[in-house]
Order: structure tokens, then C-alpha cells, then sequence
């Protein structure tokens, strides 16, 4: 029955039912374009043959050459039939071949972008891994400082002697630097120009007499404060304990910088600074504000203190310093300990305050191996930075708690009661509080609006491909899918 043809070009009943279902292979004549197509394709067995196919596809191709796409499916079904139609392979082939031409810049710029991304991924590995090693050193050079001062004090207690001693071993940080820089640097320098460059922290004119003593003492004085009164607490203390109430010192460095540098305020802080002082409340409550144990964590907290107040100074004073730098202030603190502190202990030897009989009779082995882990410890705390993630180093110090508290139940020198377990993990939770940014909330509003998102857009993925695959399936057979509504 023939239809008569409509003002917009639809002929036949077919064409008008395609174009109101939306079949992606219509176009206007469809009908009739198909059964001429249809007439000019030649069948021929599978296996045989086809000389004359490629002609008359390409003759009834090439007047429709806009909409090639859309007319590739009909081609592929009528193939799908029978084996005989060899035509259209080759000029899909040819069309493939065009479009690999085109897409080989895109592949290889591609291919830049997977080879940048592997390369950050691989250097974010190494950094973690340094960040473990650098983590698991300066837990254990801590701990094993803090384990030979208390099997040193069984002999001999002389904590200033031990500090100025342990002190004087600062001077050999710069040489140890030095060493580094000529084991890894491509362009070696002197080591008189390397010494000149990173007294710059110093100022533009470098180190000058008049600044070794105006910048230099009043940090060798809190540095001897911090390391001595440490040693006190530790006489008083067992090492779990002096090693917590050490690491209040983050909660007075906040509580500082925001009263003298005016930083930024952050409520989180402020609870950690609470969380640090009741920790201490209940370390001296723990053992029923005893004598000894209210003196010792009073030196413990005035280290903690001191060393709260060299931290800030030096970011106030000095600012921000690079490796080379740091390693010139601390051999620089090492100086002049030895050349004006040297009297202090001769004072107290002749006053008979720490006396010993001979110096053949000093623990030369324990006071080494004090001084060489403090030494290899303030080392790495500065090579951390360099090589790993500065937070990595603060875990690190923080970790030196449970490790004392795990040499010291296998000595046997503490018990661990309700008052002072809790009280350590109050003071190492606050701790852990103050290590974070200054943006944690907005990073954390952040990370749970990409969360919702990558949700969500799983779940319309998830909607959609059920219609989609419906749709292709539906296709392939040769039917057309209407939706309804």
C-alpha cells in the first residue's frame, strides 16, 4: 500500500515510525534508500568471491557521505545475514585507519600523563618509606637516650656534667652535614664557602662575634635547661613517664606562638593544650602527689617549657632555616657551650655538687653512647624534614612513650595503674591533636563533599546502565526500544 509522501519528507509508514521512536540509523528517505541499497548489494555464497559488492556500496555511499555514521548500522546488519557483503569492510577499514592517524598524539600525550603520574606516585612511596625509617630511628635514638641515662645513673649522677658532656658533641653536626653534601652533591663547594653560606642564618653579613653572642647564648642556655632538667625528671621519674609529660611541649608551643607570634587561633589546640595540663595533673596524682613525683614532674614540665620557648624564639629570632643552616646553629650552640659553659661543671666539681673520684672511674661507655644518640637523634629530626613529611617526625618522638613504657615493664621498673595509663594517653592524644593543620576543617568538609559526590555518581551510574544495556541488546536484535513516557 503506498502512503502518500508528507511535506517533511517521510514517504512510507517505516520512515514515520523511525522518526517518532528515534532510531539512531534513521535519516529522511530511509525506506527507499534501503530498498535501492538492498537491490544493488550482491549475495554470494560464503566463501566465494564478490568482485562487483565494493562498487555498488561505495555508488550508494558516496551520495551520503554527511551521514556515514548513521548508515554503518544498517550495512552491519545486512552483513550480519550472510557472509557475502565485502564492500563495506574495506572502507571501515580505510575509516579506521584515518582515525588512528588522528588519535596518535592524543595517545601519546596520554601516555605523558600516565608516565607523570607514575613518577609522583613513586616518589610519594619513597617519601612514605623514609618517612617509616626516619619514623622507627627517631623513636629508638629517643628511647635509647632516655634507657642509658637511667642504667647510667646506677653508678654515676652527675645530670650537668652529662648534659654539658652530651652538649659538646653538637660541633660535629656541621662535619656530618658537610659529609653528606660531598657524598650526594653534583657541585661540591670548600668547606669554608659551604660554612659562609649557611651562616646566613645569622644575617646577611654571616657569623660575626658581636651575633655569636647575641643569637648564639641565649639558645645555648635554654638548649642546657631543656637536656638538664629532662635528666633531673628522669632521677625522679621512670622514662615512660618523663617521656609523655616531654611531649606537652607541643601544647606550649601553641599556647606561645598565638600569645607572642599572635598565630593563627584554633579551637582544637586550645582542647589539646587542656587535655596536656590535666595529663599532668593526673601523672602527679597517679602516684598520691608524692614528693619525688610532684618534683619530678615539675622538671619534666619545665623542659618541656624550655623547650617550648627555644622553638618559638628561634622562629622569631631566626625564622625558618634549611638542613645546611640548622647544622651550623647546632655546631654553633656546640661551640660556645664548650668555650662558656666549661666552667659550670668545674664549679660543681670543686664544690663537691657532682664530684667523682677519678676519670678513669667515669662510665665512658654509657656517657658515649648518651651523647652519640642524642646527637644522632637532633640529626635525624632535621634530615627527617628534608627527606619525609615533617608530621612523620612528631609521630616519631610521640612513639618513644609506648617504647619506654615497653623497656620498662621488662625491667620491671613501673606499674602501670588506671591514673597513669590514662593520664599518658590523654597527654599523647593532645599531642596527636596539635599535629593537625591549620585548614583540618575545611580538608575535612572537603574530603566528605567528594565522598557524597562519588556516591552519588556511582548510584546514577549504577541506574543507568541497566536502560543502556537494554537499549543495545534491543538494538543488536534489530528491534527498536520505545519508552514509555
Amino acid at each position: 500500500m503506498d502512503v502518500k509522501a508528507a511535506p517533511n519528507g517521510v514517504a512510507t509508514i517505516e520512515d514515520r515510525i523511525l522518526r517518532i521512536t528515534g532510531y539512531y540509523g534513521y535519516y529522511p528517505g530511509y525506506s527507499s534508500q534501503k530498498s535501492t541499497s538492498r537491490s544493488s548489494v550482491t549475495r554470494c555464497k560464503p566463501g566465494a568471491n564478490c568482485p562487483s559488492s565494493h562498487s555498488s556500496v561505495s555508488r550508494q555511499l558516496s551520495p551520503l557521505s554527511v551521514t556515514e555514521d548513521s548508515s554503518a548500522p544498517i550495512l552491519e546488519l545486512q552483513s550480519r545475514g550472510s557472509s557475502g557483503v565485502c564492500g563495506h569492510r574495506a572502507e571501515r577499514q580505510n575509516r579506521s585507519g584515518d582515525d588512528g592517524t588522528q588519535t596518535h598524539p592524543e595517545n601519546s600525550s596520554q601516555e605523558n600523563i600516565i608516565k607523570a603520574r607514575c613518577l609522583s606516585c613513586a616518589s610519594m612511596v619513597l617519601k612514605a618509606i623514609w618517612g617509616l625509617l626516619i619514623i622507627l630511628s627517631v623513636s629508638s635514638s629517643w628511647v635509647g637516650t632516655t634507657q642509658i641515662v637511667k642504667i647510667t645513673y646506677k653508678n654515676f649522677y652527675c645530670p650537668f656534667f652529662m648534659t654539658w658532656f652530651s652538649t659538646n658533641w653538637n660541633i660535629m653536626f656541621f662535619p656530618v652535614y658537610y659529609s653528606g653534601h660531598l657524598a650526594t652533591a653534583q657541585e661540591k663547594q670548600s668547606p669554608m664557602k659551604k660554612f659562609r653560606e649557611c651562616s646566613r642564618i645569622f644575617g646577611e653579613d654571616g657569623l660575626t662575634l658581636k651575633l655569636f653572642l647575641k643569637r648564639t647564648a641565649p639558645f645555648s642556655i635554654l638548649w642546657t635547661l631543656t637536656n638538664y632538667l629532662y635528666l633531673l625528671a628522669l632521677k625522679k621519674l621512670t622514662a615512660t613517664d618523663v617521656s609523655a609529660l616531654f611531649c606537652c611541649n607541643k601544647a606550649f608551643v601553641f599556647l606561645l606562638s598565638w600569645i607572642v607570634l599572635k598565630d593563627r587561633f584554633m579551637g582544637v589546640r586550645i582542647v589539646a593544650a587542656i587535655m596536656a595540663i590535666t595529663g599532668i595533673v593526673m601523672m602527679a596524682y597517679a602516684d598520691n602527689f608524692h614528693a619525688d613525683s610532684i618534683i619530678g614532674v615539675a622538671f619534666a614540665v619545665g623542659s618541656a617549657s624550655t623547650s617550648a620557648l627555644y622553638k618559638v624564639l628561634f622562629k622569631m629570632f631566626l625564622g625558618s632555616a634549611n638542613f645546611g643552616e640548622a647544622a651550623h646553629f647546632v655546631s654553633t650552640l656546640g661551640f660556645f657551650n664548650l668555650i662558656f659553659i666549661s666552667f659550670t661543671p668545674v664549679i660543681l666539681y670543686f664544690t663537691k655538687v657532682e664530684h667523682w673520684s677519678s676519670f678513669a672511674a667515669l662510665p665512658w661507655g654509657c656517657l658515649c653512647g648518651m651523647a652519640g644518640l642524642w646527637l644522632a637523634f637532633n640529626i635525624l629530626v632535621n634530615v627527617g624534614v628534608v627527606l619525609t613529611y615533617p608530621i612523620l617526625i612528631s609521630i616519631g618522638t610521640v612513639l618513644s612513650v609506648p617504647g619506654n613504657a615497653a623497656v620498662d615493664l621488662l625491667k620491671q621498673e613501673v606499674i602501670f595503674n588506671v591514673v597513669r595509663l590514662a593520664a599518658t594517653i590523654i597527654i599523647c592524644i593532645g599531642f596527636l591533636l596539635m599535629l593537625l593543620p591549620e585548614e583540618w576543617d575545611e580538608i575535612t568538609v572537603r574530603f566528605i563533599n567528594s565522598l557524597k559526590e562519588k556516591k552519588s555518581e556511582e548510584h546514577v551510574d549504577d541506574i543507568t546502565d541497566p536502560s543502556v544495556h537494554l537499549r543495545s541488546r534491543s538494538r543488536a536484535i534489530g528491534t527498536v526500544s520505545i519508552p514509555l513516557a
